[in-house]
């Protein structure tokens, strides 16, 4: 089997929700939704359609997926009550979408990280629910996931072996990125580069040595700009607590495909190596990946292709 692992959905108990429940500020204009900051996408059938789903994974030569939940859907700055309601919704929808055909889904919980502790409770019963994982923003409304306030949800994640999947939350403006669609171009893979860089830099990955995190969009710039950040620990006195070679915590995290290069993907697996590497396309959303097997066949042949299809997410999250 070759086997997604971040690939969105919306569950429609989710869309009933946030459409009857003006709190949380989203809209559904013309066949789409809307968030209170503005960003407006289509709403295809596969974010909550099963059968849509299947034939979407079919048209992009893959067999099954690990299922999150869409970002547009973290709404992390509703009230900490609004996003209990919200993920007990989703969890159960993501859970509900998942067992609808065991053999070719998993998913992801989504949890409340506006307020820790609800998360921490939400995460326990996400696991007991079947969750394989966990996917949050790089920042909770603009607090960063190093922060001494989400100390309990890495040490919840850790003991309940859930992967944490980091997926950018990039809806504050960056500075020179308003035109051209560079806010997500640009912003979404410099928004993995920071949350990374903060995970090593904290000392977070010395507190939780065994726990698990993946980057996606192939770490945004975070494996191309290692180097600089070795260097800069090595002369900066702002760093002199940091370990010497940050290469030794990214080898420890995984990645996944999405860098739309062929040769920038060719780059993340020689770097990081194939063990840590997993297919991932962003769908249904338009920025994701057309041929997302053909390119890593391109990148790293055949055999690496297996194992980064195949073997890895079967292994990792109980595919057959």
């Amino acid at each position: 089997m070759k086997i997604d692992v971040h690939n969105h959905i919306i569950p429609p108990a989710v869309l009933d929700l946030l459409n009857h429940d003006s709190a949380y500020g989203v809209t559904f204009p013309a066949a789409g939704m809307r968030t209170a900051d503005g960003f407006q996408f289509p709403l295809v059938d596969s974010f909550y359609d099963t059968k849509a789903k299947l034939e979407e994974l079919s048209a992009h030569d893959l067999d099954g997926a690990v299922l999150s939940i869409a970002p547009p859907t973290f709404l992390y700055s509703s009230s900490p009550t609004q996003g209990e309601a919200l993920c007990a919704v989703a969890n159960e929808g993501l859970a509900k979408f998942a067992q609808s055909v065991p053999e070719r889904f998993r998913w992801m919980a989504h949890v409340p990280l506006q307020g820790v502790d609800v998360a921490v409770a939400m995460l326990r019963a996400a696991k007991a629910q079947g969750a394989v994982g966990v996917e949050v923003g790089t920042n909770i409304n603009a607090d960063r996931l190093d922060a001494p306030m989400f100390e309990a949800f890495w040490a919840a994640a850790q003991e309940l072996e859930l992967l944490v999947m980091l997926h950018p939350t990039n809806n504050a403006p960056y500075p020179g990125m308003a035109d051209w669609y560079l806010q997500n171009a640009v912003g979404n893979p410099l928004e993995t580069m920071i949350a990374g860089c903060r995970l090593i830099c904290s000392g977070l990955l010395d507190r939780f040595p065994s726990i698990q995190i993946l980057l996606v969009h192939g770490g945004g710039h975070l494996p191309y700009q290692l180097g600089r950040l070795r260097h800069a620990i090595s002369v900066r006195e702002e760093l002199a607590s940091v370990a010497p070679d940050p290469w030794i915590y990214a080898k420890r995290m995984n990645f996944d495909s999405l860098t739309h290069d062929a040769q920038a993907l060719r780059y993340l697996v020689d770097r990081i190596g194939p063990g840590n590497i997993f297919v991932g396309t962003d769908l249904p959303f338009d920025m994701a990946s057309p041929s997302p097997i053909a390119t890593l066949s391109t990148a790293v042949g055949e055999t690496q292709t297996k194992l980064i299809a195949g073997t890895n997410p079967a292994v990792r999250f109980g595919f057959s």
